[in-house]
């Protein structure tokens, strides 16, 4: 995880997370979180629709994670879906179909089969190790573009936040892309943004121009709004940097990579 990042947040618990990017990427949010409730000793549900395995797995050891051992041990319950996609296009036998949580992607019928394999994975067993749940799912937006409608997303946000955010006691995260000439995408992110709890906004702004921030020399100056809506606090809003192994953070305009 990033400490200084960690800090920053201050998530409280049993709480929907809403993490959008804009002109920048901010995955490195997602892997922040996977790696904080890895450390954390809790068990997570990582519906992971945008990389492959090996792809988390690299940026997490960089971070003190293993994911493969955190796997094995049964506290990661990991959905690869690249290789959950490849399934449905080339089953290996005419049952494959049944038992794959994205299965609804050749039927176009709601995502019962997504979430069901979901709270599967995060129901406690009795004398359980691990802590609280979570899940993160990364990211929601592809799901348009593989047929999903908003609505049905929605739905399956709400089931998601009923089940583990109140009934199992955990947190969700998601990541949405966002694109503003996406319409489907921004009705979205703003229908989640009502129902999220810390809503966490990284963009690229197009007024400066900064170094050695993404190892691209120019860029945007990449920006990061911290949003409480259960405090209904004022946003904070970063300026940052990302290293190796950490995150710097900067009042804007203040960071030394700022040209």
């Amino acid at each position: 995880m990033f400490p200084e990042l960690q800090s920053a947040l201050s998530p409280e618990r049993r709480q929907f997370t809403l993490i959008s990017d804009w002109r920048t990427d901010g995955s490195f949010l997602i892997h922040h979180f996977l790696s904080y409730y890895l450390k954390s000793r809790r068990k997570v549900c990582f519906v992971a629709l945008a990389q492959s395995f090996s792809h988390y797995n690299l940026i997490a050891q960089k971070l003190g994670v293993n994911l493969a051992g955190a796997r094995d041990e049964g506290q990661l319950v990991f959905l690869e879906g690249l290789k959950s996609y490849s399934s449905l296009l080339f089953p290996e036998t005419p049952e494959a179909d049944s038992h794959n949580p994205l299965r609804f992607l050749r039927t176009g019928a709601e995502l019962r089969p997504l979430y069901d394999f979901i709270y599967g994975a995060l129901v406690p067993p009795a004398g359980g190790e691990w802590k609280s749940p979570a899940l993160i799912v990364d990211d929601l937006s592809l799901l348009i573009s593989l047929g999903v409608t908003p609505l049905q997303i929605l739905d399956f946000v709400h089931y998601c936040r009923a089940g583990v955010c109140h009934e199992l006691q955990g947190d969700v995260v998601c990541l949405v892309h966002r694109d503003e000439e996406d319409e489907d995408g921004e009705v979205l992110w703003r229908t989640l943004c009502h129902q999220s709890g810390l809503i966490l906004q990284a963009e690229g702004l197009t007024t400066g121009f900064c170094k050695d921030v993404h190892g691209q020399t120019p860029s945007l100056v990449p920006q990061l709004t911290i949003t409480h809506r259960q405090r209904q606090d004022r946003p904070t809003i970063y300026q940052y940097k990302i290293q190796d192994k950490n995150v710097n953070l900067f009042a804007p305009g203040l960071s030394a990579a700022v040209l």
